[in-house]
């Protein structure tokens, strides 16, 4: 077997942790035995319980410097962080060290704020990730954007998620989940932290001029704020969940996902969309239509108005819509599951493996 550390410097679960929950298991099959390197917090019990719970071990630290030491056992290492200083790292590891780069890479804010998020990241994050052997991205895009813009050279292992968690309902078990969630008219899901370029702004500006409702799921600063807007708006079709447990049943509960993102990242969140057969209306930017084309579902301009149309339209158009959500949930099989994302890992993980020995 293959022993392989992954490392995380997570502060909280987001995307990236859900990648490593869906994809560490999977990789055994394909001789791979993964331990996970998380930090000490409570925040991330659940990540630790559900991956022990599917035979993959994890450690956790107090101090980075220990991972040094402690992860030169492993044939290969994979560093995926949040912080720029944990890629510091890097030069104090054993090879072959590689770094998954799951961050959201550009975002679409004004008066040069574009601008200046890709300098900051060329000094900071973009520089120490330079000495690593390998660099591993999720979209065709995002090897090319780091290759034009900082110089680096990344390998594509396309992000899945699984489609057996994330399915489409039997009308019997959507008619029961509709009645205890008391949704009673066509009804979105947006399930994102609340953060200013996930812009749930954009989506409580829409929601009163739509006959529909918006469930927002996630937590975070910007959460509150936005409750007393839809207040202040009259928004009542806007329903605030928080943070929940029971995502899939949400999906297979309402009628479609919007997800108007300011940031360049295809994120799970219309993966999971697609899988459980849903229309997605998602931001019309490059990595976007990477993974979601007209087929399965609307891509538009993240504005207010855009979005009140793109809600319009869906409702109006009931049969396309449908038949939206039936090539989303196809193209993900046959092309994003998890099982793939675990393979495709694999492979590259061997292959450095052999080139390092």
């Amino acid at each position: 077997m293959l022993k392989v550390a992954f490392v995380t410097d997570a502060p909280r679960i987001a995307g990236s942790e859900t990648w490593l929950v869906e994809t560490l298991p999977l990789l055994a099959v394909h001789g791979i035995q993964p331990i996970l390197y998380l930090p000490q917090n409570p925040k991330l019990r659940f990540l630790v319980q559900a991956l022990n719970e599917r035979g993959v071990r994890t450690h956790t630290y107090t101090r980075l410097k220990q991972l040094a030491s402690s992860t030169r056992e492993a044939h290969v290492r994979v560093v995926q962080a949040w912080f720029p200083a944990t890629y510091r790292l890097l030069a104090h590891m054993s090879r072959p060290r590689s770094v998954f780069l799951h961050d959201q890479l550009e975002y679409h804010y004004p008066l040069g704020l574009k601008q200046l998020y890709r300098f900051l990241y060329r000094i900071t994050k973009a520089r120490q990730v330079a000495i690593a052997d390998r660099i591993f991205v999720g979209t065709h895009w995002a090897a090319e954007y780091v290759r034009r813009h900082f110089g680096l050279e990344a390998r594509v292992v396309p992000v899945g998620v699984d489609p057996k968690r994330f399915r489409p309902p039997s009308p019997e078990e959507r008619a029961s989940l509709r009645r205890k969630l008391g949704l009673t008219r066509f009804t979105l899901l947006t399930p994102a932290r609340f953060t200013l370029e996930k812009n749930q702004l954009a989506i409580v500006l829409a929601a009163p001029h739509v006959q529909a409702d918006f469930l927002l799921a996630g937590e975070g600063t910007w959460a509150q704020p936005l409750r007393w807007l839809a207040q202040t708006l009259n928004a009542s079709n806007v329903h605030f969940l928080g943070s929940r447990n029971d995502i899939p049943e949400l999906y297979r509960a309402v009628d479609a996902v919007l997800f108007p993102t300011l940031a360049d990242n295809p994120g799970l969140v219309i993966l999971e969309g697609m899988a459980s057969g849903l229309p997605v209306i998602a931001s019309a930017y490059p990595p976007q239509k990477e993974v979601l084309s007209p087929n399965e579902g609307l891509l538009v301009e993240p504005s207010p108005g855009a979005i009140a149309e793109a809600v319009r339209w869906l409702m109006d158009n009931p049969l396309k819509a449908k038949r939206m959500g039936e090539h989303g949930r196809a193209r993900i099989l046959t092309q994003r599951t998890n099982a793939m994302c675990a393979k495709a890992l694999a492979h590259e993980l061997e292959q450095l493996a052999l080139q390092s020995s």
